[in-house]
């Protein structure tokens, strides 16, 4: 079992930055890779970042270059930095664990940008 837990959503203006971040706990040894979704009212949960057990990254084409992912491992703890924020960017983010193919969810985290 993996335990996730999010924080550091909010609501910010358009062009602001906010980080979230989502930290595991319980089997952790096993985590393949973490990423972190979206999901806005009435759309789907999409992939926004992704980060592998040896640091390989990857980012749905609408945040490249706006938003980093990154993760310590010493405190079990990624990362998403979101810069330049777009009123698109709003949903709910969610944090993600792969633990050898069983996926584990947060709670989730409300980001509202403001335009």
């Amino acid at each position: 079992q993996v335990q996730l837990v999010e924080s550091g959503g909010g609501l910010v203006q358009a062009g602001g930055s906010l980080r979230l971040s989502c930290a595991a706990s319980g089997s952790i040894f096993s985590i393949n890779f973490m990423a972190w979704y979206r999901q806005a009212p009435g759309k789907r949960r999409d992939l926004v970042a992704l980060i592998t057990s040896n640091g390989r990254t990857s980012y749905a084409d609408s945040v490249k270059g706006r938003f980093t992912i990154s993760r310590d491992n010493a405190k079990n703890t990624v990362h998403l930095q979101m810069n330049s924020l777009k009123a698109e960017d709003t949903a709910v983010y969610y944090c993600n664990a792969d633990q050898t193919g069983r996926p584990y969810w947060g709670q989730g985290t409300q980001v509202t940008v403001s335009s």
